[in-house]
C-alpha cells in the first residue's frame, strides 16, 4: 500500500521543520492548534520514523521526542548521538558528535538511545 500525502502529514512535517529543537507529541499537538487529532499525529510521526524522515528519542522522562533527520538523503540509519534535556526550560536537543562503541563479536546494533538531562547554558 502506498502512502498518501495528506494535509495532516504536510502540516506535521512543516511544524517539525520549523521547530529548532527536538519536539514532543504534546508540543506538536499544541502547535497544530487542533488541526490534527492525537491519533493522527502519532500515526504520522511513526510513519515518518519508518520512512527515515524523523528519528524518535525516548527521554529520561519516558516521553517520546521527535527530530527531523538531517543529511539522511532518505536512507534509514541509526542516530548514534546523544540528546540533552534541560531540566530548567524543558528544551530537548541533539548533541553534535557521534558515539562510538564496540560490540562483542556476533552482536549487531539496531538502535541507540543516549539521553542526558541537566541544565542548558541559559538555565545554569
Amino acid at each position: 500500500m502506498t502512502a498518501r500525502n495528506t494535509k495532516a502529514k504536510a502540516m506535521i512535517l512543516e511544524s517539525l521543520k520549523r521547530s529548532k529543537a527536538v519536539t514532543s507529541h504534546e508540543t506538536l499537538q499544541k502547535a497544530l492548534k487542533g488541526k490534527a487529532d492525537r491519533a493522527t499525529i502519532y500515526r504520522v510521526l511513526n510513519r515518518f520514523c519508518d520512512d527515515g524522515i524523523v528519528h524518535k528519542i525516548v527521554g529520561d522522562d519516558g516521553k517520546q521526542y521527535f527530530a527531523v533527520c538531517v543529511n539522511c538523503q532518505g536512507k534509514k540509519h541509526n542516530h548514534n548521538h546523544f540528546h540533552f534535556r534541560c531540566l530548567g526550560c524543558g528544551k530537548v536537543e541533539c548533541l553534535a558528535g557521534e558515539v562510538g562503541f564496540k560490540l562483542p563479536k556476533g552482536y549487531r546494533s539496531e538502535n541507540f538511545n543516549g539521553f542526558i538531562s541537566g541544565y542548558c547554558a541559559l538555565c545554569s
